[in-house]
């Protein structure tokens, strides 16, 4: 070894100062496992006092064992040792190479400018140099570029056989919960059936119910758990079941190791930082599938086929009304059937839903323009007739395939239903197991052996009250009603499902399963207002077109007026009917008011004023001058005066029956019949 304690790069003046021994590992496991490099750090110690520093002086910085020297963020020695540089304190920093003290060059270059201004001498493995001086500057500078391409050139070789792995797909990746790596390294399905069929029943009622929501509610309410398999170092392979999230539901359909692909590139990692905390925060951030970097379908043994993951994720994408992007969303509440699948026939945007007053009656309103530019509103549409056409071409495409799709749906709903129950019954085989495991504990301890026994009889008691309430809550959960049906009823059953209509119209069937079952046929529907009919463009998922026109529903105040076949009907009766008599032939005629009530007197009478149409046979004795009305009868006053008596005698005829007299309401005014014979019989002189 060269003798460099005679170096004159040493100085008095550095010697009474301290010499600063940086000791640094990048990970806990070069800490753990690479103890030579840690020794030959700490050897440094040695090498200062060779040079001179007495041994009071000589500290040792070691608090950034197990941090990166990527940067100076988080590491508290690096940030002591600049402090003490800075300070003055510093007359040599010992390291064993540059790459020890920093990987980054704006890390490394600041602390040459403090040490150049402090005039702190640098001494690594290799040698002894003074930032001060040209040449050892530029050779230190040298070297801290040199260790942060290093970093790099480490990083490049590691990543290259990282991504070389990857696309052979032998990389190892985490497994979702239901799949499991078996001895030899190959992907295979979980060795537990319950934790099978969870994720398998996951699949089948979001391919049934179409919304990640929906999923969750229907675990909810039966209710069923979901498992979660931990691969952390403390608990590996412990399953932990708890209840179904919709967040979770997610990630389940979104994941396609399930559909048997293996998938390298699904995150990318960014690192950010904010104004308040310099420290970088790591965040995973999801890709697209177009973005990813590897993609091997069939590479393993799958829930569901690539097929039906692609399904599942257009589905997903199409009930997703979160962005600005164009989508029908999922099939809500409310009573508009085409919710989601109307499109505007003079724009081509998708059509929006708005309800009247009653909260029943849908309104088809295309309004972006109006909401994003202030334009005038495209078009818009009463909704009631358009849903009620649509839905009768669909009944009428169900006709011939209504048996086999009744059969599918019965079937479907009893595999569901058993899936549901057999769920429950491996639950209790589970816990009756997990009692069983520690019973046997409890008796292959010593029974003198009290400090444990105790805590094993605890658990024992607890696992057997697990099984208690589990028993409890089977017998006490509703079976579905699908599994209590007899033959008989089943049969009932089918030959009901054949009646289409009748399901459709029936109470129990909710808005949403219709929209469900019309968006299995139909893609969209395109509206487009004319003069008095509206065009409807019904697209199947077949892509084939069906168009259809229907009248526009009358305005409100259409909707109100008396129709003009009635108005012709009183104008043509009223010359010799009275009001009474026109209203009672209405209803004999099955003809209504707009608002679906009978005719009345009073009702006629409104109608005739309104249109100013008179009558030739009041009520009213006033009303007509002549005494006479149209249909021949006379007033009690103009019957007393043609037979030359008074109006008492004739009142007492007509009492009589000597008089044909009609009378619209009792003690009311009469008018009576009179013919020439009649006047010549009664008449007095």
């Amino acid at each position: 070894m060269l003798n460099l304690i005679a170096t004159p790069k040493i100085q008095a003046d550095h010697l009474d100062r301290q010499a600063l021994i940086y000791v640094r590992q990048s990970t806990l496991a070069q800490v753990l496992e690479n103890t030579g490099s840690q020794a030959r750090q700490y050897d440094l110690t040695k090498r200062a006092y060779e040079l001179g520093w007495p041994q009071e002086r000589i500290v040792v910085i070691d608090q950034d064992q197990g941090c990166s020297g990527a940067s100076a963020t988080g590491r508290h020695g690096f940030e002591q040792l600049i402090a003490e540089v800075g300070l003055g304190h510093a007359g040599a920093v010992f390291s064993l190479e540059a790459s020890r003290l920093a990987r980054s060059c704006s890390d490394w270059y600041r602390l040459l400018e403090i040490c150049a201004l402090t005039h702190t001498l640098v001494v690594d493995e290799e040698g002894i140099y003074d930032p001060t001086q040209y040449n050892d500057r530029l050779l230190l500078g040298f070297k801290g570029t040199m260790s942060e391409a290093e970093l790099h050139w480490l990083r490049s070789r590691l990543l290259g056989g990282k991504l070389e792995k990857a696309r052979q797909g032998t990389l190892w990746l985490p497994l979702p919960t239901g799949l499991v790596y078996d001895p030899a390294g190959e992907v295979q399905f979980d060795p537990d059936e319950e934790v099978q069929q969870a994720v398998r029943l996951v699949f089948d009622l979001f391919e049934t119910l179409g919304t990640a929501g929906a999923v969750t509610r229907h675990f909810n309410r039966h209710p069923l758990l979901f498992p979660t398999r931990l691969w952390t170092d403390r608990q590996p392979g412990e399953l932990i079941w708890k209840p179904l999230r919709t967040g979770r539901v997610l990630a389940i359909l979104h994941n396609p190791t399930y559909a048997g692909a293996y998938v390298y590139g699904r995150f990318q990692m960014q690192r950010r930082t904010s104004a308040e905390n310099t420290a970088q925060r790591i965040k995973h951030r999801l890709t697209s599938p177009e973005d990813w970097t590897f993609l091997h379908t069939e590479a393993h043994p799958g829930y569901i086929s690539w097929e039906q993951f692609q399904r599942n994720q257009r589905r997903l994408d199409d009930n997703c009304t979160c962005t600005a992007e164009d989508r029908r969303g999922p099939a809500r509440e409310g009573t508009a059937l085409l919710q989601g699948i109307v499109l505007c026939g003079r724009c081509g945007r998708r059509m929006t839903i708005h309800y009247l007053q009653d909260g029943v009656t849908p309104v088809y309103k295309c309004d972006h323009a109006y909401h994003q530019f202030g334009e005038p509103t495209c078009q818009s549409m009463r909704g009631d007739g358009i849903d009620a056409a649509v839905a009768q071409l669909f009944l009428e495409a169900l006709q011939p395939a209504q048996l086999e799709i009744s059969l599918a749906t019965l079937n479907h709903l009893e595999t569901q239903a058993r899936q549901i129950e057999a769920q429950w019954q491996r639950r209790l085989e589970r816990a009756r197991y997990e009692a069983d495991v520690a019973r046997r504990r409890l008796f292959a301890v010593e029974p003198e052996n009290r400090l444990v026994a105790r805590s094993l009889e605890r658990d024992w008691n607890d696992k057997l009250a697990t099984v208690e309430r589990l028993e409890r809550d089977a017998l006490t959960w509703p079976r579905p009603t699908v599994l209590q049906i007899s033959p008989t009823e089943r049969q009932a059953i089918l030959a009901l499902a054949q009646n289409l209509p009748t399901v459709w119209q029936a109470d129990t069937t909710t808005y949403t399963e219709r929209k469900q079952l019309l968006r299995f046929l139909i893609k969209d529907v395109t509206l487009t207002r004319q003069d008095n009919l509206i065009h409807l463009g019904i697209r199947w998922q077949t892509n084939a077109l069906t168009e259809l026109d229907i009248p526009r529903p009358q305005p409100n105040v259409e909707s109100r007026r008396t129709p003009i076949a009635v108005i012709e009907r009183i104008r043509h009766l009223a010359d010799d009917h009275t009001d009474r008599q026109i209203a009672v032939i209405l209803n004999q005629a099955d003809l209504t008011t707009r608002a679906g009530e009978p005719y009345t007197a009073d009702k006629v009478q409104f109608v005739r004023q309104k249109y100013t149409i008179a009558t030739g046979c009041p009520e009213a004795p006033w009303v007509c001058p002549t005494g006479q009305r149209a249909d021949g009868r006379y007033c009690t006053r103009a019957a007393a005066e043609l037979l030359n008596v008074c109006d008492s005698t004739v009142l007492r005829w007509c009492e009589l029956g000597h008089l044909d007299s009609v009378q619209a309401v009792p003690n009311g005014p009469r008018w009576i019949k009179l013919t020439p014979e009649l006047i010549a019989k009664l008449r007095k002189p």
